[in-house]
């Protein structure tokens, strides 16, 4: 076989141009030869000063450490989840650094407004509670006109946006800045209604999702609240504008723009009036009274009440009649008031019960707004009329607990009618109309606000008005039930107690009214004077010898002025109700301010001829011996005693009584039933400063030469010795100023009556030389008990004495019994007296300080030294 010849190197150089490689299948190509690598590296350099977290330093950032500038501009994101971490970022921050608001707050609002259209229901949402719980709340000092201006622009956009919920959820934020800033309303009045208007026509929406509508229906509600009228007499309390306790809307008065609405309410009222005849087809399909139904229905009444009640008692031009027009009577009384009442078809819950109740009460409401306009026939007012019975009776209500509640929340609607519906039925009707009026009077919660209403309308119905004539005497029916309505004002106080002084102020004025209307009706004047027995236990009662304090003790100063001025109207003020106030007056817990309001009232009273002279004075001199001072030291020596010292309040108190005892009339008959009444008090050994009390009165009625009668001369000669004992014991000789204020009524009655003073000094006398005789007071007895302490306390009184130059004067003609006196000193010291060192010395330091001054007053050597002195001398052995 022939061998082939191998290939040459250039044969084969010749024949391979590129050596081709064989890839796998799967493998990564490599890059080409050729490739650029463009792989850049670098080191990370430090600058300090340049650190995005160093530009943050002292400013406020939120938790994801973004400032109030970022999250606004997040707002806008046009992703809707960045959008409402943006906002939920603002209201941490503005939680935490509410100044942050303040500066910038109306940057936030022109920025944060654009989201009130926002197409993401969750970042509306949102921006909603944003706006409820930080932004209106931190901007309600500011300028509100200015701020609100900002928002409304773009909630009238959004209410007129083709989606329903956007706006829905304008109308949420339009109640929302009503609430918050009220005014709003009148100014864009004509613009809201409208807009309600447009989207209550829709109602393919609200009967699918009853839940928007509700809360449309709430803002509207609150809305129509805002409209100025004219309040029905019947409405008005009894005090100051007389409206109505139960319900006090704060609602301007005045004439704001709101006269050029009234066809748009009308247009308004029409609407509501249709989608309340849609919902009747559903209370009949529906098994039961749905909590969304129940609410969006009673929405529309609500509206539609005050619409009715805008039209007759508004602030506008237009009459009721001209608004009232024959269309919208017609759709009133045919859709609204036709369909009355509204039952359950199956009665499967009492709550459904009641929520009809509710429905009711406001379409009767309705109805009696509208009666004189729409003139119903007999058969159509008798329906109503016995609804209004039943309803004050509590028979349509449940009897449950959430029932009674919810019938004191509802029923004052129609009680302002009843005043007015009681004078205009038949007999028949008023009797029964006023027995459930008095029914749910004395049934209802003392402290709730229906009681509050009912009082309101008894006002009513006890001082006439113009519009009411069933007040005459002749009217039995009627005054058989004002005798029960007053004669429960007293019972009603003293449920009430303290615990609800608002009630109580409004049950007193009413009591107030009453007093001063009774002298123009004789009817009242005597139920009036029939309530003193039940209202002395609103002041205090005594039961089996102990004392109970009323709710009068503890009630606010207002509701104690109020009461104290009812006292006034009493013609004949009895003896139980001043004693009531006597304890009153003598309890240290009452601020002397009540006390001596009581006493100028009372006093006012008794020159009016409400009190009896007897009882009057009677009622003063208790006051007098009775009042209890503390502490009981004249003189306290704790810093304590000084702060709860009532001293000066005694005083005052026996200025007050002095001043109105002169002013009493016949001088000589007040002073006689005076002095009998205190020679009564003084035999009972009052306390030394009721004592001074009473003498003071009496030295203030008696003239010179005095008035008092030999047994008044004998008894006060028996008791003010003790009680001269008892000053000189109990205040210091350097307190001149208060040693005068007790003794200076005794010097009064010596310079009147010289009998008196000398039977004083011979009771002195014989309380010297008699070991065993002691003074009538019971405290000198327990000052003067030994021979030392009888001669210190009689020296001190005589010195006493002649320290005043108009009773030394008078003294010097008793130098006998002065003598007689000093003798009897002598005499006690010289004899056989067993005294210690000490008390040796005492007696020297306090008796031959004081004989020289006791020796001029009887005349005996002045110029030397008494015989007197030199038995003391002799017996003491001192010079």
């Amino acid at each position: 076989m022939v061998r082939s010849k191998a290939p040459s190197k250039k044969q084969q150089k010749k024949g391979i141009d590129f050596k081709k490689i064989k890839r796998k299948l799967g493998r990564k190509l490599p890059p080409p030869k050729n490739a650029t690598n463009t792989e850049i590296k670098s080191k990370a350099i430090v600058l300090p000063e340049q650190s995005v977290a160093t530009n943050k330093e002292g400013l406020a950032v939120s938790k994801k450490g973004l400032t109030l500038k970022e999250l606004l501009q997040q707002s806008s994101h046009h992703n809707a989840k960045v959008r409402r971490d943006a906002l939920m970022g603002i209201k941490d921050l503005v939680i935490n650094h509410p100044a942050e608001l303040r500066q910038h707050r109306y940057a936030v609002i022109e920025k944060l407004r654009e989201r009130i259209s926002d197409d993401d229901k969750v970042v509306r949402e949102a921006l909603y509670q944003l706006f409820k719980s930080e932004i209106f709340p931190g901007c309600a000092e500011d300028n509100q006109g200015l701020f609100i201006s900002l928002l409304m622009t773009y909630i009238f956009n959004a209410m007129t946006n083709l989606a329903i919920d956007i706006r829905l959820m304008a109308f949420k934020f339009f109640d929302l800045v009503v609430q918050y800033y009220p005014p709003c309303f009148s100014l864009y009045a004509e613009k809201i209604l409208q807009s309600y208007e447009d989207i209550l026509r829709k109602n393919q929406f609200y009967l699918e999702d009853k839940g928007k509508l509700k809360t449309t229906l709430s803002g509207l509600v609150r809305c129509l609240s805002l409209l100025p009228s004219k309040k029905p007499e019947s409405e008005k309390s009894i005090s100051g504008d007389r409206i109505i306790h139960a319900f006090e809307p704060d609602t301007p008065t005045a004439n704001t723009g709101f006269s050029t609405i009234i066809k748009k309410l009308k247009e308004l009222v029409l609407v509501l009036i249709n989608c309340f005849q849609d919902f009747i087809p559903l209370l009949n399909s529906m098994p039961q009274l749905d909590v969304l139904s129940f609410d969006c229905i009673l929405s529309m009444l609500q509206s539609i009440d005050i619409a009715v009640r805008f039209f007759i008692y508004g602030i506008h031009e237009e009459t009721p009649e001209s608004i009232c027009d024959q269309t919208l009577s017609s759709a009133l009384s045919k859709k609204l008031l036709g369909v009355f009442p509204l039952y359950p078809k199956h009665h499967l819950s009492v709550k459904e019960d009641d929520r009809y109740f509710i429905l009711n009460v406001v379409i009767a409401a309705i109805f009696l707004h509208l009666r004189e306009l729409v003139c119903p026939s007999a058969n159509v007012f008798e329906k109503f009329l016995e609804f209004i019975e039943n309803a004050l009776l509590g028979t349509i209500c449940s009897s449950t607990r959430s029932g009674k509640a919810t019938w004191e929340k509802h029923i004052p609607l129609l009680l302002p009618f009843i005043p007015k519906l009681a004078s205009e039925v038949q007999t028949g009707w008023q009797s029964r109309i006023l027995e459930s009026f008095t029914w749910t009077f004395k049934d209802c919660n003392p402290e709730s606000s229906l009681k509050l209403a009912c009082l309101s309308m008894i006002e009513e119905m006890l001082i006439p008005r113009g519009y009411m004539h069933y007040t005459k005497a002749s009217d039995t029916v009627v005054l058989d039930y004002q005798t029960v309505w007053i004669r429960e004002l007293p019972l009603l106080l003293n449920l009430l107690g303290d615990k609800q002084p608002s009630s109580s102020q409004v049950v007193l004025c009413l009591l107030l009214r009453l007093g001063q209307f009774s002298g123009s009706n004789p009817f009242l004047f005597g139920e009036y004077e029939n309530i003193q027995f039940a209202l002395s236990e609103f002041y205090s009662t005594c039961q089996e010898g102990n004392l109970y304090y009323g709710p009068f003790m503890r009630l606010p100063r207002d509701c104690q002025e109020l009461s104290i001025c009812c006292l006034y109207y009493f013609s004949n003020l009895n003896v139980l109700l001043l004693k009531s106030l006597t304890f009153c007056c003598l309890c240290s817990e009452l601020e002397p301010f009540v006390s001596f309001r009581i006493i100028e009232v009372l006093h006012a009273a008794y020159k009016a001829g409400h009190i009896q002279i007897v009882d009057h004075i009677s009622f003063f001199m208790t006051l007098l011996s009775r009042f209890k001072i503390l502490p009981e030291s004249i003189c306290p020596v704790r810093e304590s005693d000084v702060k709860v010292s009532n001293h000066g309040t005694f005083k005052s108190l026996t200025a007050m009584l002095c001043s109105y005892l002169s002013q009493m009339g016949d001088s000589s008959v007040v002073f006689h039933i005076v002095e009998k009444a205190i020679l009564g008090l003084i035999l009972l050994q009052p306390p030394l400063e009721n004592a001074c009390a009473m003498l003071r009165v009496l030295i203030v009625l008696d003239s010179k030469p005095t008035l008092l009668s030999e047994q008044s001369i004998i008894a006060l000669s028996n008791f003010l010795p003790g009680y001269l004992m008892d000053v000189v014991h109990c205040i210091p000789e350097d307190d001149v100023q208060t040693w005068r204020y007790y003794i200076l009524p005794c010097f009064f009655m010596f310079d009147r009556s010289s009998k008196l003073l000398k039977l004083v000094l011979d009771v002195i006398g014989s309380f010297l030389t008699d070991s065993n005789l002691s003074l009538p007071s019971d405290t000198s007895t327990r000052y003067a008990t030994d021979s030392l302490s009888r001669i210190n306390a009689t020296i001190s009184l005589l010195l006493l004495i002649y320290k005043d130059v108009k009773v030394r004067k008078i003294i010097s003609s008793f130098r006998t019994e002065i003598g007689s006196i000093l003798q009897s000193i002598a005499s006690l010291q010289s004899s056989e007296v067993k005294m210690t060192l000490e008390e040796r010395h005492r007696f020297q330091s306090s008796v031959l300080e004081k004989h020289f001054p006791l020796v001029r007053m009887v005349g005996n050597q002045p110029r030397g030294r008494s015989s007197f002195v030199g038995n003391i001398e002799k017996k003491y052995r001192f010079s």
